[in-house]
Protein backbone atom coordinates (compact mmCIF):
# COMPACT_ATOMS: atom_id res chain seq x y z
CA UNK A 1 0.00 0.00 0.00
CA UNK A 2 1.29 3.54 -0.85
CA UNK A 3 1.85 6.04 2.12
CA UNK A 4 0.88 9.22 1.51
CA UNK A 5 1.08 11.98 4.82
CA UNK A 6 1.62 8.54 6.85
CA UNK A 7 -1.84 7.00 5.45
CA UNK A 8 -2.27 4.34 3.16
CA UNK A 9 -4.41 5.34 -0.10
CA UNK A 10 -6.99 3.58 1.35
CA UNK A 11 -7.36 4.96 4.27
CA UNK A 12 -7.30 8.26 2.97
CA UNK A 13 -9.99 7.20 0.74
CA UNK A 14 -12.19 6.41 3.77
CA UNK A 15 -11.18 9.90 5.54
CA UNK A 16 -12.48 11.31 2.53
CA UNK A 17 -15.67 9.34 1.99
CA UNK A 18 -16.06 9.87 5.93
CA UNK A 19 -15.36 13.70 5.90
CA UNK A 20 -18.43 13.87 3.06
CA UNK A 21 -20.63 10.69 5.04
CA UNK A 22 -20.22 9.25 1.41
CA UNK A 23 -20.78 5.53 1.17
CA UNK A 24 -19.03 3.69 -1.52
CA UNK A 25 -20.09 0.45 -2.64
CA UNK A 26 -17.83 -1.87 -5.88
CA UNK A 27 -19.26 -3.52 -8.91
CA UNK A 28 -16.48 -6.02 -9.62
CA UNK A 29 -15.74 -8.42 -12.53
CA UNK A 30 -12.01 -8.97 -13.15
CA UNK A 31 -11.09 -7.81 -9.76
CA UNK A 32 -12.76 -10.62 -7.84
CA UNK A 33 -13.91 -8.04 -5.06
CA UNK A 34 -10.00 -7.14 -4.48
CA UNK A 35 -11.67 -3.55 -4.92
CA UNK A 36 -13.64 -3.98 -1.73
CA UNK A 37 -11.15 -6.05 0.16
CA UNK A 38 -8.39 -3.38 0.13
CA UNK A 39 -11.08 -0.93 1.82
CA UNK A 40 -11.81 -3.15 4.25
CA UNK A 41 -8.37 -2.88 5.17
CA UNK A 42 -8.91 0.21 6.98
CA UNK A 43 -10.28 -0.39 10.26
CA UNK A 44 -12.71 2.02 10.13
CA UNK A 45 -14.34 0.66 6.49
CA UNK A 46 -17.52 0.00 8.03
CA UNK A 47 -18.59 3.54 8.44
CA UNK A 48 -18.38 3.97 4.65
CA UNK A 49 -19.40 0.66 3.32
CA UNK A 50 -22.71 -1.47 3.05
CA UNK A 51 -22.23 -3.88 0.26
CA UNK A 52 -20.84 -4.44 -2.97
CA UNK A 53 -20.78 -7.06 -5.45
CA UNK A 54 -18.71 -9.60 -7.81
CA UNK A 55 -20.80 -10.03 -10.66
CA UNK A 56 -18.19 -12.31 -12.33
CA UNK A 57 -20.94 -13.86 -14.65
CA UNK A 58 -22.78 -11.26 -17.12
CA UNK A 59 -25.87 -12.89 -15.71
CA UNK A 60 -24.88 -11.82 -12.51
CA UNK A 61 -24.11 -7.80 -14.13
CA UNK A 62 -27.59 -7.65 -15.73
CA UNK A 63 -29.37 -9.36 -12.81
CA UNK A 64 -27.88 -7.49 -9.80
CA UNK A 65 -26.58 -4.26 -11.09
CA UNK A 66 -29.29 -3.82 -14.01
CA UNK A 67 -26.65 -3.80 -17.11
CA UNK A 68 -28.32 -4.00 -20.10
CA UNK A 69 -28.14 -6.85 -22.30
CA UNK A 70 -27.84 -4.51 -25.33
CA UNK A 71 -25.16 -2.90 -23.91
CA UNK A 72 -22.82 -6.15 -23.84
CA UNK A 73 -23.99 -7.44 -26.98
CA UNK A 74 -23.14 -3.97 -28.50
CA UNK A 75 -19.59 -2.84 -26.74
CA UNK A 76 -18.57 -6.52 -25.10
CA UNK A 77 -18.56 -6.94 -21.74
CA UNK A 78 -15.45 -5.68 -21.41
CA UNK A 79 -16.22 -1.88 -22.15
CA UNK A 80 -16.43 1.63 -20.54
CA UNK A 81 -20.08 1.98 -21.65
CA UNK A 82 -20.77 -1.52 -19.31
CA UNK A 83 -18.35 -0.58 -16.80
CA UNK A 84 -20.36 2.96 -16.48
CA UNK A 85 -23.23 1.05 -16.26
CA UNK A 86 -21.88 -1.66 -13.32
CA UNK A 87 -21.17 1.63 -11.21
CA UNK A 88 -24.33 3.03 -12.07
CA UNK A 89 -26.33 -0.04 -10.60
CA UNK A 90 -24.11 -0.65 -7.70
CA UNK A 91 -24.42 2.73 -6.69
CA UNK A 92 -28.65 2.59 -6.73
CA UNK A 93 -28.99 -0.49 -5.40
CA UNK A 94 -26.79 0.23 -2.26
CA UNK A 95 -28.13 3.46 -2.12
CA UNK A 96 -24.29 4.94 -2.22
CA UNK A 97 -23.45 7.87 -3.29
CA UNK A 98 -20.16 6.64 -4.87
CA UNK A 99 -20.38 3.43 -7.16
CA UNK A 100 -17.02 1.77 -8.83
CA UNK A 101 -17.20 -0.62 -11.70
CA UNK A 102 -14.63 -2.62 -12.78
CA UNK A 103 -14.35 -4.79 -15.91
CA UNK A 104 -11.88 -6.65 -17.90
CA UNK A 105 -9.51 -9.26 -19.07
CA UNK A 106 -6.88 -10.56 -16.64
CA UNK A 107 -5.65 -13.39 -18.72
CA UNK A 108 -3.95 -15.79 -19.19
CA UNK A 109 -6.71 -16.10 -21.78
CA UNK A 110 -10.24 -14.15 -22.98
CA UNK A 111 -8.64 -11.81 -25.62
CA UNK A 112 -9.97 -11.16 -28.54
CA UNK A 113 -8.14 -8.78 -31.81
CA UNK A 114 -9.40 -5.65 -30.47
CA UNK A 115 -9.26 -6.60 -26.22
CA UNK A 116 -5.56 -7.37 -25.25
CA UNK A 117 -5.35 -9.12 -21.99
CA UNK A 118 -4.50 -6.79 -19.15
CA UNK A 119 -7.62 -4.00 -20.75
CA UNK A 120 -9.51 -3.02 -17.80
CA UNK A 121 -12.17 -0.70 -18.07
CA UNK A 122 -13.50 1.40 -15.08
CA UNK A 123 -16.73 3.28 -14.53
CA UNK A 124 -16.91 5.77 -11.19
CA UNK A 125 -20.72 6.89 -10.34
CA UNK A 126 -20.28 10.24 -8.04
CA UNK A 127 -23.56 11.75 -7.08
CA UNK A 128 -25.12 11.63 -10.14
CA UNK A 129 -22.05 11.88 -12.52
CA UNK A 130 -20.64 8.74 -13.94
CA UNK A 131 -16.37 8.51 -16.15
CA UNK A 132 -14.32 5.99 -17.18
CA UNK A 133 -11.47 4.68 -18.24
CA UNK A 134 -9.83 2.10 -20.01
CA UNK A 135 -6.18 0.91 -18.59
CA UNK A 136 -3.79 -1.30 -20.46
CA UNK A 137 -1.45 -3.15 -18.20
CA UNK A 138 -0.39 -5.34 -20.41
CA UNK A 139 -0.19 -8.88 -20.26
CA UNK A 140 1.82 -8.95 -16.92
CA UNK A 141 0.07 -12.02 -15.10
CA UNK A 142 -3.57 -12.23 -13.78
CA UNK A 143 -3.32 -11.23 -10.08
CA UNK A 144 -0.63 -8.90 -11.21
CA UNK A 145 -3.76 -6.95 -13.94
CA UNK A 146 -5.90 -7.38 -10.77
CA UNK A 147 -3.25 -5.45 -8.31
CA UNK A 148 -2.99 -2.98 -10.70
CA UNK A 149 -6.33 -2.62 -11.18
CA UNK A 150 -7.07 -2.17 -7.64
CA UNK A 151 -4.31 0.50 -7.08
CA UNK A 152 -6.09 2.42 -10.25
CA UNK A 153 -9.31 2.53 -8.51
CA UNK A 154 -8.01 4.18 -5.48
CA UNK A 155 -6.09 6.59 -7.45
CA UNK A 156 -9.14 7.94 -9.08
CA UNK A 157 -11.36 7.59 -6.01
CA UNK A 158 -8.47 9.89 -3.69
CA UNK A 159 -8.40 12.00 -6.70
CA UNK A 160 -12.47 12.73 -7.33
CA UNK A 161 -13.50 12.08 -3.88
Amino acid sequence: MELINDMTIQEQVVEKLKNKNYHISFAESCTGGLCCAKLVEVSSASAVLDMSFVTYANSAKVKLLGVDEDTISDFGVVSEEVARQMAYGVAKKAQSEIGVGVTGIAGPTGETENKPVGMVCFGFYVNGNVVSYTKYFGNIGRNNVREQSANFVYEVLNRII
